[in-house]
């Protein structure tokens, strides 16, 4: 009867005294989702137990709350986690606005929107909050920017940076004003310091280096910042060409990082350097490229770090946050981190010092064939646990869903590479098993403190990929020209047949373009960029228009001499790739075996698969009577002390509950459109409640959505 008065007084005193955003209420923190994934150590864990194996059966939506700007060209999709304090819920829509609900109702109780009614473009995966006193702020990044608002009025402080936003292409100890630099995931909040991680261009065009920054959450200044692409005198300068530095761009931290409060360390996953699949002009192993960092929290320093790809040609970012847990390990409690990767590994490394605690061997890989390219012999490879994804292609692995499906494929393999994951990129076409999506994704994987079991969901579906040279021959036709530029400097993002930049899964296939801009308007673009888009006001003329060209589909037979296109980086990257291919049967199925998609639970203590089931169908299949077949998924899981493994991420557009001991299946919900998001579950007035947003579209490229579907019992 007293309990609920009492718990709102020490909030309310809690709230008045500490600057942190860690737990501003201890005694009702597990009842919040206060931080993208659950809390700062990233596990994705709730210790809400009302809904539970007995009773989850019975869940149905307490609410559904629709935004209102959804696209369908090009689709558009909703990847939030929702973050709910204080009984408000703060969430993110298809055209990048953040709204602020009741968490009981799902009732609006304000909007900010960055543009104007136009809609943004981009994904974005939530917010960022930080409370002191009565001063309550939202972060929340919308193209180049950085907002703070207010997060009881979603007015802006104005106070904050310029006028309330901070341009993230500026302080970057370099000038990159016509590259995009923006970030999908929340920033992370220690103390008075919000740290951010960043998305920059993938493509062999110039882009932007991925550096590390810490603002202040009051004045919006920058604090501090770790050079991902290290500068002369610092640790790693020497992995790179000494003038690296200037020019190379990635090494970015785009999918979200951890912080130990305790040891006053932060951690990130980071991505590979530019450009993803040459590295002819970056030979070295390159730090910090693709490393988990351990950096001190209040001034960036670095602690340790441990690289999990040398000198990536593949694109094989790390996708996520690293997740903090502490495991029983020679007969010990350690705390670790816990990195999954997109090729299916797990890192398990010492809190501490960064060391592995299962070996980790440094095993030869195949050497790249392109000229120029100076791909690094040997790659690390954990010995437990094992992959929680499929690894190899050959023969052995092709699908046997039918007979024709089998021979079609098998056709197709005679003019392809296959074999193990680290096939370099070449001239002839060679399969990717798991893709250059994963394998494991941005929705990382869930931490269960009480089992010590980590669970994530990984993808299993092959791509093709080959490379072409990107120099112009003396004469070419505009055609040629527009081809050509196209897959230099577009497809990294846009792809041939569909999205394919991990850190932009609702970019369009520009094929659509005609339907939605005028060829005034793509020039237009072309010179100024938009949103995650940079500029390319350095092409010619003639580039421009043939680039035009080639998306409105318009003939340009006629032979041009190429002098004046010349591609501003053709001598520095020699060979482009020509986008990441689906590789599908006759029928539209994937070409490997089943299963297509998995939901994994793995004992951090042992080393061990604990189990791994088939995660999403195809309906087609299904109606045949086929069981569960996985399928490609994307979103993170939710796991819970009431025993449930909650998740969306598959194409049958369902969300589904897990048995976190056995894997079994124990409910599910068909909803509008695909759940491609990780949820969130919190408890108010005495109900605990579950949330997804139902977005689609996106990378799966299913029919986009515009919903929150909040659950609960009745």
């Amino acid at each position: 009867m007293h309990l609920r008065p009492l718990t709102a007084f020490l909030a309310a005193f809690v709230m008045s005294c500490a600057p942190v955003a860690f737990a501003a209420n201890p005694l009702s923190t597990h009842r919040e989702w206060r931080t993208y994934g659950a809390d700062l150590a990233g596990t994705k864990y709730s210790a809400l137990t009302q809904i539970n194996r007995t009773n989850v059966q019975q869940l149905k939506p307490a609410w559904i709350y629709r935004c209102d700007d959804m696209r369908a060209r090009p689709a558009s999709t909703i990847e939030c986690n929702p973050i709910i304090i204080d009984g408000s819920m703060f969430i993110t829509t298809p055209g990048l606005k953040v709204i602020s609900l009741d968490a009981a109702t799902g009732t609006q109780q304000w909007v900010f929107d960055p543009w104007d009614g136009k809609g943004g473009r981009g994904v974005n995966r939530g917010v960022s909050y930080w409370a002191a006193a009565d001063d309550r702020r939202i972060f929340f990044v919308g193209g180049n920017f950085l907002y703070a608002i207010n997060a009881a009025t979603g007015q802006l402080i104005r106070s904050f940076g310029v006028g309330g936003k901070v341009d993230l292409r500026d302080g970057l100890d370099r000038d990159v004003f016509f590259l995009s630099v923006t970030a999908t995931t929340p920033g992370i909040v220690y103390n008075d310091l919000l740290i951010m991680g960043s998305a920059v261009g993938e493509g062999p065009a110039p882009s932007a280096p991925g550096h590390i920054r810490a603002y202040d959450v009051r004045t919006g200044k920058r604090r501090w910042i770790f050079h991902t692409i290290p500068h002369p005198g610092e640790f790693g300068y020497e992995t790179w060409p000494a003038d690296a530095w200037k020019t190379a761009g990635g090494a970015n931290c785009w999918g979200g990082m951890t912080v130990d409060v305790q040891r006053g360390l932060v951690f990130a996953g980071t991505g590979s350097a530019s450009y993803d699949h040459y590295g002819g002009n970056r030979a070295g192993q390159n730090l910090f490229a693709n490393c988990v960092l351990a950096l001190k929290a209040d001034t960036g320093e670095r602690v340790w770090h441990f690289q999990t790809v040398h000198h990536d040609i593949w694109d094989y970012d790390i996708p996520c946050p690293p997740n903090l847990v502490t495991v029983t390990h020679g007969g010990r409690q350690i705390d670790a981190v816990a990195q999954s990767t997109k090729v299916g590994h797990v890192f398990l490394l010492d809190r501490v010092t960064g060391k592995p605690l299962f070996p980790v061997e440094e095993r030869r890989v195949p050497k790249s064939e392109i000229p120029g390219e100076q791909s690094w012999p040997t790659q690390p490879f954990p010995t437990k646990p094992p992959p929680f994804a499929q690894q190899r292609f050959t023969e052995a692995e092709v699908t046997d869903l039918s007979p024709r499906s089998r021979e079609f494929v098998l056709n197709k393999l005679k003019e392809m590479q296959t074999g193990d994951i680290f096939i370099p990129p070449g001239l002839k076409p060679s399969v990717v098993l798991p893709q250059f999506n994963g394998g494991g994704e941005w929705g990382g994987a869930a931490f269960d403190p009480e089992t010590h079991l980590l669970f994530v969901n990984a993808s299993d579906e092959a791509e093709w990929i080959s490379m072409v040279p990107s120099k112009p021959r003396a004469e070419m036709t505009l055609d040629e020209i527009g081809r050509l530029l196209y897959g230099s400097i577009c497809s990294a993002c846009h792809g041939f047949e569909r999205p394919v930049n991990p850190a932009s899964p609702s970019l369009a296939s520009l094929k659509s373009v005609r339907e939605r801009l005028t060829k005034q308007q793509v020039l237009e673009l072309l010179e100024t960029g938009r949103g995650q888009m940079p500029s390319f006001a350095t092409l010619s003329n003639l580039e421009k228009r043939a680039v035009v060209g080639f998306l409105f589909g318009e003939p340009g037979g006629e032979r041009v001499s190429v002098a004046e296109a010349k591609l501003s980086f053709a001598d520095e990257i020699p060979y482009v790739a020509t986008g990441h291919h689906d590789f599908r049967d006759p029928d539209g199925f994937p070409v490997n075996k089943r299963p297509w998609g998995t939901l994994n639970a793995i004992d951090l203590d042992k080393g061990e698969i604990r189990w791994q089931v088939p995660l999403g169908t195809y309906p087609a299949l299904e109606k045949k009577g086929l069981p569960p077949t996985g399928t490609f998924n994307i979103g993170g899981p939710l796991v819970t002390s009431g025993g449930l493994v909650f998740i969306g991420a598959a194409m049958d557009e369902r969300f589904h509950a897990y048995d976190k001991s056995t894997g079994k299946l124990l409910w599910e919900f068909q909803m509008e459109a695909g759940g491609y998001a990780t949820p969130a579950t919190y408890e108010l007035n005495g109900r605990q409640h579950v949330v997804i947003a139902a977005g689609g579209g996106g990378k799966p490229e299913t029919k986009p959505g515009n919903a929150y579907y909040c659950f609960a019992l009745p």
